[in-house]
């Protein structure tokens, strides 16, 4: 039985684990690949394992002629606009790859073009997709709504190339998926934010390589952001350190093994009595495998996945609001950042 048809666009390194992805499932059809560079296209779909399908450089013409339930964009960030806009405009449901846009303004009209086609728009977060994150978000659930969120990130990435060349790279490049993964462990959304981006004197980065940020979030949370990427030794995981404090305790996750906990038993005089917790992960897809599941689960049934633009244009306004406070040096509100 043939699965829903797709395109894809865009032909860099990612968009390879994207054709792996695709090509091992029965419930999707690969019909057509598409690239500002035609030929480069044709490449990624020959050594994918995709000989014979569309390839070609327009995306528009493609839509036309194929005619496909759906578009994932792996294209660069300030290509998504464009490519999110023209494939809603002609009515196919989008999967776009992190961050949704290169601007707010460029976000906001992107969630309107969704809402104005009546299809679905998602962001693959795909370090959502982690068994061990929703295992620690039980374990939070355990010690009573938060207060406090720490997350520490400190790796050493000597990419070379484009990257050490940008503006803000900490907090374009990477931050996002810490502070969407933030909301996505207590379910708070970003109120306002301060922010310190600087470059200690060894940084073989142009600018920005660490950052020091805190947000108030709903319900008077407060999540610390910490992070540096030219942080050589003992380095954090890609997922972060985290501790989160509660009315109830206070849980951990070191980013690679199960989280733990210790749960306030009772009073006993200073200290309170604790009882130590562990949450064993669970099973599931991980990384753009679970954006997929998600996504496919989401056309078919008509439910909003993790996400859905209305929902990640939230997680985006935390990092653009970041860049905002640390060049004027002021808190930043970001209430209004999102309509």
């Amino acid at each position: 039985m043939p699965g829903m048809k797709v395109v894809l666009a865009g032909a860099g390194d990612f968009s390879v684990a994207w054709g792996k992805r695709l090509r091992e499932r029965d419930d999707v059809d690969l019909v057509g690949w598409v690239s500002r560079t035609g030929s480069r296209a044709a490449q990624r779909a020959q050594d994918s394992g995709f000989p014979g399908i569309y390839t070609g450089e327009d995306l528009a013409s493609a839509l036309a002629l194929l005619k496909p339930d759906f578009v994932i964009d792996v294209t660069p960030p300030e290509v998504h606009h464009e490519v999110t806009l023209t494939a809603l405009r002609a009515g196919v449901a989008v999967l776009g790859e992190k961050p949704m846009a290169a601007s707010m303004a460029q976000a906001r009209e992107m969630v309107h073009a969704s809402e104005d086609a009546g299809k679905l728009y998602m962001v693959s977060q795909s370090r959502r997709y982690d068994p061990r994150l929703a295992a620690f978000r039980k374990l939070i659930d355990q010690i009573g709504p938060p207060g406090m969120l720490y997350a520490d990130f400190f790796i050493g990435a000597h990419f070379g190339g484009f990257r050490e060349q940008m503006d803000h790279i900490l907090l374009i490049e990477m931050a996002i998926h810490t502070f969407d993964a933030a909301r996505y462990l207590t379910g708070a959304d970003p109120v306002s934010v301060v922010c310190e981006e600087f470059n200690p004197a060894w940084s073989w980065f142009q600018a920005g390589a660490s950052v020091h940020a805190l947000f108030e979030m709903t319900g008077g949370l407060r999540f610390n952001y910490r992070g540096c990427w030219c942080a050589d030794g003992k380095m954090t995981p890609w997922e972060s350190e985290w501790r989160a404090v509660g009315p109830q305790g206070t849980a951990l996750w070191d980013g690679v093994s199960s989280p733990q906990g210790a749960v306030v038993f009772g009073p006993d005089g200073f200290h309170s009595v604790t009882r130590d917790r562990s949450e064993a992960p669970g099973e599931g897809p991980w990384g753009i495998s679970g954006a997929l599941d998600d996504f496919l689960h989401a056309l078919s049934s008509g439910s909003t996945p993790m996400g859905e633009c209305h929902d990640n244009i939230k997680s985006l306004a935390m990092v653009y609001g970041a860049i905002e406070a640390a060049e004027s040096g002021r808190r930043v509100d970001l209430s209004g950042w999102i309509s």
